[in-house]
């Protein structure tokens, strides 16, 4: 592309194209989220399983996205920088749309769901570096948001489908004991067909900036800011010490909270955080030692300094992803089981009522993408007036309100009301957070940073996998309606969160120097 000073602007047609893709992903991401639970409940899994059943999914997110995204950063070939993972990440998710509902048994489902999300993260990862890599700072926020609106259309598609399909084209929506549904079953092959064609789009119709072109960007861009402890191009490694010294207090702490787990036969779930722990001690303890010998040149030790030397901005960031993503969690996995209890009045999934509440379910999924869908049109306006930070805990505040109004709304007639907040506050987390943190990361290591962002989604709801379940049956006496009512208050958390997060190209902040960032 030859020499280049500063970052070009992109038409919308242009901005269009590389977010394309979005929908197809959001399509598989939504007839999962809306089903998968229902495909678990019909194959015999006891719904206080399936917060544990769950967990699949942001588990294989933790391992699967900075992978993805160490490795996009590195890549460079005739089909560019990230698009070779859009590409082959495509091919293997439309695959595991096509299994997925033929799963016979429960264990069946359970694996598939870990198939079908690393594939899906293996696509969506490197998308939201592309925003990063493609768009320059001011045209960020509308890149994110053009993302959101299309990860919104497509869930309205994905929620709306087995509606359809049952009540318009005459397919079965119900089935015999531990059988899933025919509407089920086209829903996902359809949803297979439009995730590739849409990848696909993005893939040929856009052309990425080759790595020498991106330096020359950042060298220029006036974005580049002086943030606290953002990384360089080049990882800045712990010493052998503080490895050996953090990883040994996770390792004792985590333990000893493993043994008493065990001991004093607590619930099982609480497995997930303190084995958890033990992992992550052990994995800085194995940093250590490849520090002490001077073997810190491969990606497993690059991945676990960047984390260590996020910066501020996107330290402060992550506690509003906690809040945030643990109320999306409990929605996800509690919205069906506790629509069908508490405004239908059964727990039988092979009754009409339930598959009629879940298929009511599945359209209020639809209804808050397709409010996401318009909300992100006016969320870069909305930024430009209130600063993206007021903006984003305006959204959140709504989602907090829209979880909660489910409990007090007896008609599940109305239930779409609660749906326009959860669906701004949804429109939101997809692009402001992500608009923030680009600002603040260097172009060489977009990717492996987006991905380390997302522990930050998936820590949640690991947390929500471990505790909800919990909850539900000590605190809430087995009404599930009230793990909607938490993941409101926690959605309230997040927004008094924001607050708290530095956003150095709206606060005033100095930028570097080109020579600072070499």
């Amino acid at each position: 592309m030859g020499a280049v000073h500063a970052k070009p602007a992109l038409s919308t047609v242009q901005i269009w194209n590389m977010c394309f893709g979005f929908f197809g992903i959001q399509i598989g991401f939504g007839l999962q989220n809306a089903n998968v639970s229902r495909i678990f409940q019909t194959l015999g899994a006891e719904v206080e399983a399936i917060p544990i059943l769950w967990i699949a999914a942001p588990l294989t997110g933790l391992l699967v996205q900075p992978i993805i995204g160490y490795m996009s950063d590195r890549t460079w070939g005739r089909m560019g920088r990230r698009r070779p993972y859009f590409f082959y990440g495509a091919l293997l998710t439309t695959a595991a749309l096509l299994i997925m509902p033929n799963s016979p048994y429960l264990w069946v489902a359970a694996g598939m769901l870990w198939i079908m999300d690393a594939s899906i993260n293996i696509t969506m990862e490197p998308f939201r570096a592309f925003v990063g890599d493609m768009l320059p700072e001011r045209q960020r926020t509308q890149g994110f948001a053009m993302q959101s609106l299309f990860i919104g259309v497509g869930a309205v598609v994905a929620s709306a489908m087995p509606y359809i399909f049952a009540q318009y084209l005459g397919v079965a929506n119900t089935a015999a004991e531990g059988v899933i549904p025919d509407s089920v079953h086209y829903s996902f092959y359809v949803g297979a067909f439009f995730l590739l064609a849409s990848v696909m789009w993005t893939v040929f119709t856009t052309k990425e900036y080759p790595p020498e072109d991106l330096a020359a960007f950042e060298a220029q861009e006036v974005g580049i800011l002086h943030d606290a402890g953002a990384a360089g191009p080049k990882a800045q490694h712990r010493s052998p010490k503080q490895y050996f010294t953090t990883g040994g207090l996770w390792l004792i702490v985590s333990g000893v909270a493993t043994v008493i787990i065990a001991q004093m036969a607590l619930e099982k779930e609480l497995f997930i955080l303190s084995v958890g722990g033990v992992a992550f001690g052990l994995l800085q303890i194995f940093a250590g030692y490849l520090a002490q010998r001077g073997r810190t040149d491969n990606g497993f030790s690059e991945v676990l300094a960047d984390l260590f030397a996020m910066p501020q901005t996107m330290r402060r960031l992550a506690v509003v992803q906690f809040f945030s993503w643990f109320a999306l969690f409990s929605m996800w996995i509690y919205t069906t089981t506790a629509v069908t209890a508490y405004h239908y009045g059964t727990t039988d999934p092979t009754s009409l009522a339930y598959n009629d509440g879940a298929n009511w379910v599945s359209l209020l999924f639809g209804a808050y993408n397709g409010v996401a869908a318009l909300a992100a049109l006016f969320i870069p306006l909305l930024a430009r007036r209130i600063g993206r930070k007021g903006t984003h805990a305006l959204c959140l505040l709504a989602g907090a309100c829209g979880l909660v109004s489910i409990w007090l709304i007896k008609d599940p007639a109305w239930l779409w009301l609660s749906m326009v907040g959860v669906g701004i506050a949804w429109a939101s987390i997809l692009s402001v957070p992500y608009a923030i943190l680009s600002g603040v990361l260097p172009a060489a290591k977009m990717g492996v940073f987006m991905g380390i962002f997302n522990f930050f989604i998936v820590i949640p709801q690991l947390t929500a996998a471990s505790i909800l379940a919990i909850l539900v049956d000590q605190l809430f006496g087995g009404d599930v309606i009230y793990a909607l009512v938490a993941g409101g208050v926690s959605l309230a958390l997040a927004a008094l969160a924001t607050a708290f997060v530095p956003d150095p190209h709206e606060d005033g902040a100095h930028t570097r120097t080109a020579q600072e960032v070499g």
